[in-house]
């Protein structure tokens, strides 16, 4: 009898192949349109909250969110607002730094482009007062499917119940279900293009449902 964990490692995996997929055919047009979208709805977030510390990250090839969306988001930001990134640690968690610039960024592991600045630590995450995260796609409960490594889990695992996080999407990945397993965290909300930001029940494992107000 299969594992029940291989059961949905390989509905993960095929998911995010055709999902993938779905990204690699967008036209340049229709990735920028996307990015606009996306950007624009982020920005109107972050100034109706006006958080004192943020994360966020680059997107790289078709994710939605343009490679800019940190230096949009540092200019959204209060005077005294922090932006920070993810950087990718040698066990897959993930560290953090202030993004400063775009001089700030270098290449790093798998496509990504992480800060030169000092690791904050990965417990600085449950600091931040908004958590944006990338994703593949996302189901109504909240579900979130990444890209594998598990590194946004463990991340998602330390933020408190009431900050919102929010995964960026294209249009076509707020999905119905998404395989989950034990280890999977769910976010709470979701921006795509067309829909802009939706608050997702969040009924996944380690979800706290109706604890957070989207402003």
């Amino acid at each position: 009898m299969p594992d029940f964990s291989d059961e949905v490692h390989e509905a993960k995996r095929d998911l995010r192949v055709a999902l993938l997929a779905a990204r690699r055919s967008l036209s340049a047009t229709r990735r920028a349109d996307a990015a606009a979208s996306v950007q624009a709805e982020l920005i109107s977030l972050v100034r109706r909250m006006r958080p004192t510390r943020m994360t966020a990250y680059v997107p790289v090839a078709s994710e939605p969110g343009g490679p800019d969306l940190p230096e949009i988001l540092r200019a959204a930001l209060p005077a005294d607002g922090e932006v920070l990134l993810p950087v990718l640690r040698d066990d897959l968690d993930l560290d953090w730094a202030a993004y400063t610039g775009p001089e700030s960024l270098r290449a790093a592991g798998r496509g990504l482009r992480e800060p030169t600045g000092s690791p904050q630590g990965r417990a600085v995450v449950a600091g931040a007062d908004l958590v944006v995260v990338p994703a593949l796609a996302v189901d109504h409960r909240g579900v979130r499917l990444g890209r594998g490594g598990g590194s946004y889990d463990r991340a998602l695992a330390r933020v408190p119940a009431t900050v919102p996080t929010v995964a960026l999407l294209h249009d076509g990945e707020l999905v119905p279900t998404v395989p989950a397993g034990p280890h999977d965290r769910p976010v709470r909300c979701v921006i795509t293009p067309s829909g802009g930001l939706t608050a997702v029940p969040g009924v996944g494992p380690g979800a706290s449902a109706g604890r957070i107000r989207v402003p």
